[in-house]
């Protein structure tokens, strides 16, 4: 495990299961070893059955900046086939027990795509939300170019994923990309008391009604693998190469 995801259990009987990132300096870039920290809890506390609702938070002025870039062009270079990336997406797409978030600040890339697998979140006003993939020259993840069209409507969802237009807390909340806009010293408690109020229901049917209202787990885990696919062929691209030389000659 990694200290920059910190777990713990909350609530009454241990009945959160808590993931938070903790890597403020980068603003919680995610690294290969986090995704494979957050994998593993996430499959922990499916398997716990004190466990009723998960959490997952950031840090102040973070939710995530998306992947780390070093880790990154790791597996754009070879070095690593991302299997840490694709068995968080997986446990993040098999949840059985509801998944409550919370967003302060930046929600890049993954940190966009995540709420999409989310049951509630919540986010401060200063929150944006963004997926630059085309930019770089890659495509959607996540199983994102299936869950946003079905949340948001396709224009919405295509200026989000294709066009890469940032979307701030309020246009999230009216798209359907997260479900409440509340103050920065209101976050957590915003979010554990709604995690807290579904950890007290009934569990089956809280399990029956949030798989009746959700797409098919196995279809969008189809939809994760089909994106990973594309987005690994896209790495290896002329025009990721010259989107990527680009992007770093900017960071100097």
């Amino acid at each position: 495990m990694t200290d920059h995801i910190l777990t713990e259990r909350a609530g009454d009987a241990g009945a959160l299961n808590v993931i938070r990132f903790n890597r403020p300096d980068k603003k919680n870039a995610i690294t290969r070893a986090m995704y494979q920290a957050m994998a593993e809890a996430l499959t922990d506390g499916e398997a716990d059955a004190s466990v009723r609702a998960h959490v997952m938070l950031g840090t102040p002025g973070a939710f995530s900046s998306g992947n780390d870039l070093q880790d990154f062009m790791a597996v754009a270079m070879g070095a690593s086939n991302g299997a840490e990336v694709t068995d968080f997406l997986l446990a993040l797409a098999r949840l059985t027990k509801p998944l409550v978030s919370g967003v302060d600040g930046l929600a890049i890339g993954i940190g966009t795509t995540i709420q999409m697998h989310c049951d509630l979140t919540f986010a401060t006003p200063g929150s944006r939300f963004h997926t630059p993939f085309v930019d770089l020259a890659l495509v959607p993840e996540a199983g994102s170019s299936l869950l946003a069209p079905a949340i948001m409507g396709h224009q919405k969802a295509f200026a989000l994923l294709a066009a890469g237009h940032p979307f701030s807390a309020e246009e999230a909340e009216c798209a359907g990309l997260i479900f409440r806009v509340v103050d920065a010293d209101a976050l957590e408690s915003a979010v554990f008391e709604a995690a807290s109020a579904l950890a007290a229901k009934p569990p089956q049917a809280l399990a029956i009604a949030r798989r009746l209202v959700k797409p098919d787990p196995e279809t969008v885990v189809a939809r994760i693998r089909e994106e990973g696919a594309l987005f690994a062929s896209q790495l290896k691209s002329a025009e990721a190469l010259a989107a990527f030389q680009a992007f770093m000659a900017r960071k100097k």
